[in-house]
Order: C-alpha cells, then sequence, then structure tokens
C-alpha cells in the first residue's frame, strides 16, 4: 500500500498493532519465541526486535526517499513501514 492510499483510508487516530522490528511470522521472531517458550536464554536485543506495539498513528502516512511508506505511532520514535502495521481488526 502507498502512503497516499493509507492516508486516504486511515486518518490519524488509527488504531493499529505495529511491529517495530520483525513481524511475528518472520523466522526471526519464531526462533525467539520457540527458544523462550522451551526456557531458553533470549538475548534482550532480540526479545525486543520481536516486540509488538497496540497504539495508534500519530501522523499520516508518507514517502521515504528510497520508497518505503511509513507511519508515526505512539509510543515509538520515527516512521515504522506500513507491512509492518496491521489495522486493529483487520489482518494484512
Amino acid at each position: 500500500m502507498t502512503a497516499e492510499e493509507w492516508n486516504d483510508k486511515y486518518p490519524v487516530g488509527t488504531p493499529v498493532i505495529a511491529y517495530p522490528g520483525v513481524r511475528p511470522e518472520d523466522p526471526l521472531a519464531v526462533a525467539v519465541r520457540e527458544r523462550q517458550e522451551s526456557g531458553g536464554y533470549v538475548d534482550p536485543g532480540d526479545a525486543d526486535l520481536c516486540r509488538r506495539l497496540v497504539t495508534v498513528t500519530r501522523t499520516s502516512a508518507w514517502t521515504l526517499g528510497h520508497g518505503a511508506a511509513v507511519v508515526s505511532v505512539e509510543g515509538y520514535a520515527g516512521g515504522i513501514c506500513l507491512t509492518r502495521i496491521d489495522v486493529a481488526g483487520e489482518v494484512a
């Protein structure tokens, strides 16, 4: 989805689930969860990379110079790629 398509469909303040690092289906996230469930050591940096934010958008989406569409959310500094954003109640 482009930034323009996002902005036409979702206003600022839209409830979202954001994945600043990786999405839950990413192999890294799967490996971290499996290690946590088995009681193994998980580097704190890896656990943070797999975090999930239940939040709302705080800006309109925009396009970065290299073409990625991003949006800012409450509780996170900077933009998060739209590919790592799920609208609450919708599946990407």
